[in-house]
């Protein structure tokens, strides 16, 4: 017993003696010193001069150039992949030597890496442990383990396109768009175990959001800017690592994947600006959706707010009423507040804004007027399964709601 009491407190002061050398190098390095030191003493391990030796050996590099594994997926991750690959080449400092971890053999990364002959990890990973100093994860949508991640003497980090802790989550370009957001930005993170973005930041810099911006365009350019980020935070990781902060607890949302059910416009419930902000949110993924006669109608070419005359109609439109802009070749709907315009739908196959009006809204004009049934207007997805008081309205009163401007 007296004996194991000894090795335990012989194994405690090399531990200090070593994370205090370690920390005035690099803070990481101590802290992963301790750790695993720790660990071993608490279940009864007995750390070596030797051990501790072979251990200093692999994780003695405490500044640039460092040993980078990346993980990646999509062309989001690739503009973080290509200027690490640039300045391995460039013999700038930063990187060292650079490896790729992805998920499967037809995505972009995996693409990026075979062209300039990275090597290539399949994932899930086995032992790494002295092979890198630092792991960046850029759009890999898998929950990293604390086996993992303790195995890279500064940890992994995270380059994420937003100002975290606003949209955490797989989709934050998007919702940033979506929720009409003015102001976004690019955040570099520390990974933690089993959690996506709630690590402590390292670097962060503000973006102001264009007027009208898809996200598409939108993720482009945060793409290239969180790359750039990336390095920057690389050139004096020790120092960021140092001064890391908390995400704040206040201000934190999620941004879940985008999903058809996104795609379907409330008419009654959804203002022109909405619609816009949902238009260029999702249209390069998933077309605006609505039901026209029973039937799924796939909005295109969004024209924005769109101005209606309503001098000399008596009755006041209702949500998902329809008007052909002649002069502008322009399918004008009525929303919560006003009009949106769409240049193209798809029914059966693509149909400009006036084919679609010539061969069928001008037919079923025709037919209100003969009968009670009215199945102009657009509906909303719910409308067709929970039909409210104003649908029901609308499918019963004898007007006419297919206008021509």
């Amino acid at each position: 017993m007296r004996n194991n009491v000894n090795k335990r407190l012989l194994g405690l002061k090399i531990l200090q003696g070593l994370c205090n050398c370690c920390i005035q190098r690099h803070a990481s390095v101590g802290v992963w010193f301790k750790r695993t030191l720790e660990k071993q003493i608490h279940y009864g391990g007995n750390p070596s001069k030797n051990s501790l030796v072979l251990i200093s050996r692999k994780y003695t590099s405490t500044r640039p150039p460092w040993r980078v594994l990346f993980f990646g997926t999509d062309e989001f991750a690739v503009e973080s992949l290509k200027m690490l690959s640039a300045s391995r080449q460039s013999n700038d400092g930063v990187v060292k030597s650079l490896e790729v971890v992805t998920l499967s053999k037809d995505v972009a990364v995996k693409r990026f890496a075979d062209l300039n002959k990275l090597p290539v990890h399949v994932w899930p990973l086995g032992d790494l442990q002295g092979r890198f100093d630092v792991g960046v994860v850029v759009s890999f949508g898998c929950l990293l383990r604390e086996g993992l991640i303790n195995q890279f003497p500064f940890g992994i980090l995270n380059v994420h396109p937003s100002l975290l802790p606003r949209w955490r989550g797989p989709a934050p370009v998007f919702h940033t768009i979506l929720h009409g957001d003015s102001v976004t930005g690019v955040t570099v993170m520390q990974i933690r175990p089993n959690r996506f973005d709630v690590g402590p930041i390292l670097n962060q810099e503000v973006y102001q959001v264009p007027d009208n911006c898809t996200a598409n365009e939108l993720g482009v350019t945060l793409a290239t800017k969180g790359a750039q980020l990336l390095i920057d935070t690389l050139r004096n990781l020790p120092e960021r690592i140092l001064n890391r902060r908390e995400q704040a607890k206040d201000g934190a949302t999620l941004a879940p994947k985008i999903s058809t059910p996104m795609s379907w416009v409330l008419w009654e419930e959804q203002t022109c600006d909405q619609i816009d902000c949902l238009f260029r949110s999702i249209e390069s993924r998933i077309p605006l959706r609505t039901i026209w006669m029973s039937k799924t109608i796939k909005l295109l070419e969004f024209a924005g707010k769109c101005n209606i005359s309503l001098s000399g109609r008596t009755e006041t439109p209702l949500p998902g009423s329809i008007s052909y802009l002649k002069e502008s070749n322009t399918l004008a709907v009525c929303c919560k507040d006003g009009w949106v315009g769409f240049k193209a739908v798809i029914l059966n196959k693509k149909l400009s804004a006036a084919d679609f009006y010539n061969g069928y809204l001008h037919q079923s004009v025709q037919k209100i007027s003969h009968s009670p049934m009215q199945e102009c207007l657009f509906h909303s997805n719910k409308d067709v399964t929970k039909p409210n008081s104003k649908v029901e309205d609308s499918l019963t009163k004898p007007q006419t709601v297919c206008y021509m401007s």
